[in-house]
């Protein structure tokens, strides 16, 4: 029988975030959340970002099931 593994994503956001805005790209989180899933069966994505709390994005991506 084979073993299921759990598979768990950290992302570190200052880097993702610079690397996509350098290409010129905008990240839809939620594709990115499910391209996770897809490709590495992740059960759980982790970003890890710095706090503002004025910000909006935050409702926006952990409706998107990332973690933060």
């Amino acid at each position: 029988m084979k073993k299921k593994h759990e598979n768990f994503a950290y992302i570190d956001g200052a880097n993702l975030h610079k690397g996509i805005t350098e290409l010129g790209w905008h990240l839809d989180y939620k594709r990115f959340r499910v391209w996770l899933t897809e490709k590495y069966e992740t059960q759980n994505a982790y970003l890890f970002i710095g706090l503002i709390p004025q910000s909006k994005n935050y409702t926006n991506i952990c409706k998107n099931a990332v973690l933060l």
